[in-house]
């Protein structure tokens, strides 16, 4: 029973493994902290998330990490998850709280200036943590942590401009999970009619937005479940599911519409006759979590992260300390060529080959004296050994496996 358990992949064992985070008693449960190859994979995946983005119009915001309860108050969040807060008092007696979600900083960013209707929509991306008062028994490694990385996105627009918002959000989401192997399935996350109280706003905005997600589901051609109950307290969702390596299924990504928020902040533009035009929101998180996600797919991939995310992508060995030198001159030419590169050197070949595989190293280059004499490196990767090639050739290939992602 030991032995299968220690089969199924874990990503705290993993983790521990590739040594990407730590769990410090001192520091507290539920709040991971990220060594030097994990701070790189999370900044590859942020590049990743945003990249995809830029190039569809957004703009990097900043917020700070603490707020006012009556920020929460007016947005409706105290109401409902004051329980949830890590909550400050100052010494003049006033009441902060560490934030448990963005959206009402954005807001205030938006609400700082009037819009006209030419600027709009407003697009607006942070990749920023936030913190809940998660119950120790509910922590789960990443799965579950206290400290939370999102790539929140938020966007302002008109609700003209919905459909085409949620169509450049979903390109964003598909994209980046086809990167990892996943196939998405879509659920429509609307509220539940009989607890009209557990949500913002009256029926008919909640049958309005509801009735556009559907809308937009079939221009996608997507095959979606409706789940009702399943919505956020101010919009209903479109939530994204994957089914990882093990069969398990996951909620990856999300988009939600939201027409509360933005009465409840009287949030609006000038339109064309130069009246007020109350405004809709858009949030959405490609990764969700960044925390999370990465405990999927380090147990969906079984940690062998593919090339362009792993930390270190090429482990170079000499066969003994005279090809060192050469080996020296190899690592120093792949770092040119921004591949990342380790040498191994010391123990015995087949060790050094056994840490570099348990590490999940995608590529080893093993060089001894043919490989010197002959200006190459032998090639082993994941699929197995693919035998000596001239250096330009391998620098050639690698690179344009990170490039294309594949």
């Amino acid at each position: 029973m030991a032995k299968e358990e220690s089969a199924v992949p874990d990503h705290r064992r993993i983790g521990h493994e590739l040594d990407l985070f730590v769990f410090s008693d001192l520091v507290g449960p539920g709040l991971p902290l990220w060594t030097p190859r994990g701070a790189l994979v999370r900044k590859l995946l942020d590049d990743y998330v945003w990249e995809l983005r830029q190039m569809r119009g957004y703009q990097k915001v900043e917020i700070p990490h603490i707020t006012k309860k009556e920020l929460y108050e007016t947005s409706g969040h105290w109401d409902k998850f004051k329980d949830d807060l890590f909550r400050i008092r100052t010494r003049e007696d006033k009441e902060f709280a560490l934030k448990p979600m963005n959206c009402p900083h954005h807001i205030q960013i938006f609400a700082r200036r009037p819009h006209s209707y030419r600027e709009m929509p407003q697009r607006y991306s942070e990749t920023t943590m936030m913190y809940r008062d998660e119950q120790s028994g509910e922590l789960n490694g990443l799965s579950r942590v206290r400290a939370i990385t999102i790539d929140d996105a938020h966007v302002f627009c008109r609700e003209s401009q919905v459909k085409e918002e949620f169509a450049k959000i979903w390109d964003i989401i598909e994209e980046f999970y086809v990167s990892f192997g996943f196939k998405l399935e879509v659920r429509l996350s609307f509220h539940d009619p009989k607890n009209p109280d557990n949500y913002l706003g009256g029926a008919e905005r909640w049958t309005f937005a509801e009735g556009v997600l559907r809308e937009i589901a079939e221009e996608k051609g997507a095959s979606a479940t409706e789940t009702p109950g399943e919505a956020a307290f101010y919009g209903p969702k479109v939530d994204f599911m994957a089914h990882d390596s093990l069969g398990r299924e996951w909620q990856v990504a999300t988009i939600q519409l939201d027409m509360n928020m933005p009465e409840r902040f009287d949030l609006t533009c000038v339109n064309e006759k130069g009246e007020k035009e109350r405004i809709v929101m858009v949030h959405t998180a490609v990764m969700g979590s960044l925390e999370r996600f990465l405990s999927v797919i380090l147990e969906h991939l079984e940690g062998k992260l593919p090339l362009w995310l792993s930390p270190v992508q090429v482990s170079v060995l000499p066969v003994s300390e005279k090809h060192d030198a050469y080996a020296e001159a190899l690592v120093k030419e792949l770092g040119t060529a921004g591949i990342r590169t380790e040498l191994l050197s010391g123990d015995s070949l087949g060790k050094r080959i056994r840490t570099s595989k348990t590490m999940k190293v995608p590529y080893q280059l093993v060089v001894g004296d043919e490989e010197v004499a002959a200006k190459t490196a032998t090639l082993e990767g994941r699929a197995g050994k693919l035998g000596a090639s001239p250096i330009t050739d391998i620098i050639s290939s690698l690179v344009e496996e990170i490039r294309s992602r594949s």
